[in-house]
């Protein structure tokens, strides 16, 4: 019997998708200081529009999904992309808060159309079911490589150009996922009972179903820590972290400034996860996924405790980065992958997209949290605090699901 290939058409143009994706959406913490400098603007007022961006990313996430198992998959990532486009050129215009926080609304639905609520589905039914696991870590992974490139990227382009200006070549780019689009042709995998059943019959079931709830609530945590290190870590570190040694081997490695340090921390961040991610699908192929996702919360918690009570230096800034991006999207394809053996491949799209709410609901939380504390103290302690102790809370709250499949039986 000749072996399903794991790397598929639809496999590697999935990575191409969410690897723009995230390489625009990692990026927005680049934009928080020159934004408020230009406009003076409190910290707290772009943090929203960011945090309001990552609610509108987590409604759209089941609407997508659900739309592309109504219509298509391609229909929903074209107006997924144009939706981001749009958002990003609007936002180029804004010079009020209140412009910037209803334009990343779009930005948000946008995100939504070309994430992963959309792109796992379609990977995970072209997949075989030996290579799932794997093939839904490469996909997430592919996001981790957006992220690598995302912020430098970001970081260079406002070097030399306005803000505004960066916001419109990032419209440019995302449009760009449009050219994979003939090549995301996926089987529909599903057994007759699944093709059978109503969504809202799984729906139904799902949300009355325990283990559906705890995967809900569990993946809140990770959303909260990724929303805030992703929008204020920059700035973060651009603002505590002691100084570089203008002859020390990140200087001369051109990480002259704190602000380099950043960008370049969102980069190891994403560097580590595409190791961290790949690794948790093979794992979630082999091991108890539960267990797994209980581990990654369990030593997230740890590596979040030991940075904030140490010093900040440019050395724990990047061996932070390195731990921190291991366990960063690790928990996508084993959640991705859990939902998708309890309940079943023919709505994974929406199941996976409710569950992932929960984890944009902890973004908006983490992101505005962030900017209104530091308006009010000066500082992120407390924000962090909390990321530790909802990372406790995931880690407990999986183990009591009943990791079994759960598609209703034919009469």
């Amino acid at each position: 019997m000749t072996k399903a290939p794991l790397f598929t058409s639809v496999l590697i143009a999935g990575c191409v998708i969410l690897l723009l994706n995230f390489a625009l959406r990692a990026s927005f913490g680049m934009f928080q200081i020159p934004i408020a400098t230009e406009f003076n603007w409190p910290r707290a007022e772009f943090s929203l529009a960011i945090a309001i961006q990552n609610l509108a990313w987590g409604i759209g996430q089941p609407i997508f999904g659900a739309l592309a198992e109504r219509f298509g998959d391609r229909k929903a990532v074209i107006l997924g992309a144009f939706t981001y486009a749009l958002g990003l050129v609007l936002s180029s215009s804004a010079v009020t808060p209140l412009q910037m926080q209803l334009y990343e609304v779009l930005v948000g639905f946008g995100i939504a159309g070309t994430g992963f609520g959309v792109i796992l589905a379609v990977v995970g039914r072209a997949a075989s079911p030996e290579n799932r696991s794997i093939a839904l870590g490469i996909a997430t992974a592919a996001g981790s490589a957006g992220q690598v490139v995302g912020a430098p990227l970001a970081e260079f382009l406002l070097q030399s150009y306005p803000w505004q200006t960066v916001f419109l070549i990032f419209a440019a780019i995302i449009l760009t996922t449009l050219l994979s689009l003939p090549f995301m042709r996926s089987p529909q995998m599903a057994t007759r009972t699944e093709l059978e059943e109503s969504l809202g019959a799984v729906l139904k079931r799902a949300f009355t179903d325990p283990s559906y709830i705890m995967i809900f609530l569990g993946f809140f945590s990770c959303g909260y820590q990724l929303a805030f290190i992703t929008a204020h870590f920059p700035a973060f570190v651009t603002e505590m972290c002691g100084p570089i040694d203008p002859n020390g081997p990140l200087a001369a490695m051109g990480i002259s400034s704190t602000s380099a340090l950043g960008a370049v921390a969102i980069a190891v961040i994403g560097l580590a996860n595409i190791v961290g991610t790949i690794t948790a699908g093979m794992l979630g192929k082999k091991y108890t996924k539960k267990y797994l996702l209980a581990g990654i919360y369990t030593a997230r918690t740890i590596v979040a405790a030991l940075f904030i009570l140490l010093p900040m230096t440019p050395t724990t800034v990047l061996l932070f980065s390195l731990a921190m991006g291991s366990l960063w999207l690790a928990t996508v394809p084993l959640t991705s992958g859990l939902v998708a053996h309890i309940y079943g491949l023919r709505y994974m799209g929406t199941l996976y997209g409710f569950v992932f709410l929960s984890h944009q609901i902890g973004g908006f939380l983490g992101v505005w949290l962030g900017g209104k504390m530091y308006d009010l103290t000066g500082d992120y302690t407390l924000v962090w605090w909390i990321g530790v102790g909802v990372g406790a809370f995931s880690a407990i709250v999986h183990l009591p699901i009943r990791e079994r499949q759960a598609i209703a039986q034919p009469a």
